[in-house]
Order: structure tokens, then sequence, then C-alpha cells
């Protein structure tokens, strides 16, 4: 296991713990998070990162964040994996995604997801899970 893939580790066990304070501890001051890169503008620095983290938790609950594959070079980790929860209103929501960090030292400067955001808000809904998304649950998570 890789110093970047070790220290999200960390980072899931520190949200899996609703611990907003310590998840940020591993990002840079000036982190420019791209969630869902494609389709919304980057949130820049931990003031708008501890927002998002916080609209986040308010909706999510028993969330199992897998990571099914990682790969690290340089500073960078690359990754695929799912984000699996229930929502405030009792639906589940199993997002797919590829995600890109970067990090300078220890801390995380840049991070970025590629989700389909129609795929969680038709879930948010109380869609049940496609086959598509199904079919990409039951995968080994990686060590």
């Amino acid at each position: 296991m890789g110093r970047c893939y070790t220290i999200l580790q960390r980072v899931i066990e520190a949200w899996q713990a609703k611990d907003i304070d310590r998840v940020l501890a591993f990002m840079d001051d000036e982190i420019i998070w791209h969630y869902a890169a494609a389709a919304m503008p980057p949130v820049r620095g931990k003031a708008a990162a501890r927002k998002l983290l916080e609209r986040f938790q308010a909706d999510m609950h028993g969330i199992q964040w897998r990571i099914f594959a990682y790969s690290e070079t340089g500073d960078r980790l690359f990754l695929e994996g799912v984000d699996d929860y229930t929502t405030t209103d009792g639906h589940r929501v199993a997002t797919p995604y590829a995600g890109v960090l970067d990090f300078r030292g220890d801390l995380i400067v840049g991070w970025r997801d590629y989700v389909d955001l129609g795929v969680a808000a038709e879930q948010k809904a109380g869609a049940p899970l496609s086959r598509q998304v199904e079919s990409l649950l039951d995968r080994p998570i990686a060590s």
C-alpha cells in the first residue's frame, strides 16, 4: 500500500467517524476539489470544503466508501470506487466513481471526482439501483 493510499484510508476513517475536522486536517488550505468534475465548478479552500462536507454529512448515513482499484504515481492517486449510503429519507444511494487526488507532502491539494450526478439524483428520489450499478458493487475491495 502506497503513501497516498494510506493517507486516503485515514481520510475515510475520519469521514466514517463523522469527524470533519480530522478529514480537513488531511487537506491543504488551498485545496481545489472538483466534486463531479465535469458538471460543477470546483470548491476552493478548506472553508468551502467544510461546507461541502457538512452538506454531504447531513444526508449520508451508514456510508460504505469502497475502493475497488487504485494506482499511485508520484504524488498522484487514481482510484475507482463506490459511495454507498442511505439518505435521511431512507433511500439507498450507490454512486460509482473514479477519482484523482494530488498530494503535496502528506496533504491533499487537488481532488477530482468523476461521477454521474444523474444516477445519484435518481436514487435519492427513490429509484432502485439499476442493474449496471448493482453489477459494479460486488467486486473485491482493494487492499
